[in-house]
């Protein structure tokens, strides 16, 4: 990646996320490797690291680069990606993986958010916090406020 402190300074967000597929319940067929590749070329985000990690019945965990695999999109990014993730990072994310396992690893800048975050450092603003919310979670609010209103 390499970026000056400038240039860090002009950075949006950055994020990562963790899907899991049980075993024999990954069927990748191209989908995820082309919505990934569509928001990178539309600059709503920039991959910072994509890695795939294969966690044995054993709990050894194998992990694989975008090189690894023969998908066009994933060949695309492959020029922007930094390889950010170290190896303590990525057996982090292993210990929350179940054996058998198959997950995708994604890191990414949030480009969209860009230029906020560089005019909330500006000013003298700093992330004291971040988070998400799963969609699971929102569902089920939703529907207990449903219900209640019946």
């Amino acid at each position: 990646m390499g970026e000056t402190p400038a240039e860090i300074d002009e950075m949006g967000p950055v994020d990562y996320l963790v899907v899991e597929f049980p075993a024999g319940h990954s069927t990748f067929n191209g989908e995820m490797a082309t919505e990934l590749s569509r928001l990178s070329d539309e600059g709503i985000i920039r991959i910072l690291d994509l890695l795939v990690l294969q966690k044995a019945d054993d709990g050894s965990v194998e992990g694989f680069e975008v090189d690894d695999f023969d998908m066009d999109d994933l060949r695309a990014l492959e020029s922007e990606i930094a390889e950010i993730l170290a190896a303590e990072d990525v057996e982090h994310l292993a210990a929350a993986m179940e054996p058998g396992s198959v997950a995708g690893v994604v890191v990414w800048e949030n480009l969209w958010a860009a230029p906020f975050a560089s005019a909330a450092r500006r000013a003298g603003g700093q992330l004291v916090a971040t988070g998400r919310i799963p969609i699971q979670a929102i569902a089920a609010s939703l529907d207990a406020e449903s219900q209640e209103v019946q």
